[in-house]
């Protein structure tokens, strides 16, 4: 899976990533988590907030279904797409690109002082 903007690209294979309980397994949260990429998640990876907003770029096929949790919870993210996931609920099965979005970007420069969420 590729992260943008940093068009970082990391690979996994299933079954074998490390699970801590930040979002569900092998989504794109505990991607990020596990190959050192920030991907805010103030809930935890919960379904809590939409921190962990994302949005995804190509390979929509290869994330799970959004369950109606998480389309409720987006409803409340800012900059709102019809292609925005949030990463600790979008399960990857192949290949993804994703946009961390900028205000999420900008909520990480400026440590953590956002009222997003």
């Amino acid at each position: 899976m590729t992260f943008l903007p940093e068009n970082r690209t990391v690979e996994f294979e299933s079954g074998k990533l490390p699970y801590d309980e930040h979002g569900k397994p092998e989504s794109i949260l505990d991607v990020a988590i596990n190959s050192d990429v920030h991907l805010e998640h103030a809930c935890g990876g919960s379904c809590a907030c939409t921190t962990c907003h994302i949005i995804v770029l190509e390979g929509e096929n290869n994330l799970s279904p959004a369950d109606d949790d998480e389309l409720d919870r987006l409803d409340m993210a800012a900059g709102l797409t019809l292609r925005s996931r949030l990463g600790c609920q979008a399960v990857v099965k192949g290949d993804v690109r994703v946009e961390i979005p900028g205000w999420n970007r900008n909520y990480i420069s400026e440590g953590g002082k956002s009222t997003l969420g």
